[in-house]
């Protein structure tokens, strides 16, 4: 596959590379470059984690990089998430792991990296301490939105410890590519500021979009307030689809989603049509009574799109058929949680843990 061809796959998910110039020389020189995504582990797996992150990480498998799946323990830890239980998020971390198979991920080409297994040596903490010299106390506090803070809010000194922790992952696993959601940027500008500064090898970072939760965008003060305010959430069940909805839960969670008619801006189902939805499927075919227009088909994203703001596509046809393709990309999850024990024992568990922040 050639370089162009590669940073095509890339491009059809980043919402932004940092920077494209230096993706195409990484590629030119470097056949299996290290590409990795992190998660702290908590809760029901969200559709954005089982579908759009699995779907762009084969887009990344094809290029040929070696990905790195980093479950955060002890960022997870640190943020409080399932009450700051370590047993407990990393058996979240266990079905993560179990979603992405579900997903059609071939686990053997993607290597698993604990926190706590990369932690526990003196080079980590050297090198943390030499990143958290190199950054003021102030740039620290406005990256500290990376954990889903909002800026002004009450740390412990632990969180402060969070984003020179993540910067660390980065050079300590030896990343070229930062792949993760547009949320993330400021931990990977940071990377890149820190190699420039200890002279270390500097990161790609390639961010991804993150998609809106079922209620829409939620207008705040500033773009990445809107943004952390707006974006769908595993511990907001009114705002969120998971993995394990039964075709009616998402029917009732569609029907009930922000969707003004002709309106593109906002719109959590088109959102879905185009980032998850039309990525996994060649086309979209809409069944409805001949009195309002008869059966309709759309090849690809933009032609739904002019559709729907034209107001030739009704809110309840576009809901109808997010709900159809949204359960056909969801219920082998479904059927592969029901049939694997070692699977459905870890959902039952996490399933019935507390969602803290």
């Amino acid at each position: 596959m050639d370089t162009l061809t590669k940073v095509d796959l890339m491009k059809e998910f980043a919402e932004e590379i940092v920077t494209e110039e230096e993706l195409v020389k990484l590629f030119e020189t470097n056949s299996k470059p290290i590409a990795y995504d992190g998660f702290e582990p908590s809760g029901v797996a969200p559709i954005h984690f089982g579908l759009l992150r699995a779907t762009n990480l084969k887009n990344m498998m094809k290029t040929g990089v070696k990905f790195k799946l980093y479950l955060a323990d002890y960022f997870g830890f640190i943020n409080n998430k399932l009450d700051g239980d370590l047993e407990n998020i990393r058996t979240a971390g266990k079905y993560f792991v179990e979603v992405w198979k579900a997903c059609g991920i071939d686990m053997d080409k993607v290597e698993i990296v604990w926190a706590k297994d990369i932690m526990n040596g003196l080079d980590y903490w050297d090198r943390t301490l030499r990143i958290a010299k190199d950054i003021s106390l102030e740039r620290n506090l406005r990256a500290t939105t990376i954990m889903g803070r909002k800026q002004g809010e009450k740390l412990s000194m632990a969180q402060l410890f969070y984003p020179p922790m993540q910067v660390t992952d980065v050079f300590h696993m030896n990343v070229d590519i930062c792949q993760l959601g547009m949320d993330q940027r400021r931990a990977n500008i940071l990377a890149r500021e820190i190699a420039d500064k200890q002279k270390w090898k500097k990161p790609v970072a390639v961010h991804h979009h993150i998609i809106l939760g079922l209620k829409g965008l939620q207008k705040k003060e500033t773009e990445e307030e809107t943004l952390m305010a707006s974006k769908m959430s595993k511990s907001d069940p009114s705002s969120c689809i998971y993995m394990h909805d039964t075709y009616e839960e998402l029917k009732k969670k569609i029907n009930n989603a922000y969707c003004p008619e002709k309106v593109e801006e906002g719109n959590p189902l088109l959102e879905y049509s185009k980032h998850i939805i039309f990525r996994n499927i060649k086309e979209m075919k809409i069944e409805r009574p001949s009195k309002f227009g008869g059966n309709i088909s759309f090849v690809n994203y933009e032609e739904l799109r002019k559709a729907y703001v034209s107001g030739s596509l009704h809110p309840m046809d576009l809901k109808s058929a997010v709900t159809n393709e949204l359960e056909n990309l969801i219920k082998p999850v479904r059927e592969y949680f029901e049939k694997n024990k070692k699977a459905q024992e870890l959902y039952s568990v996490v399933k019935d843990l507390k969602i803290t922040r």
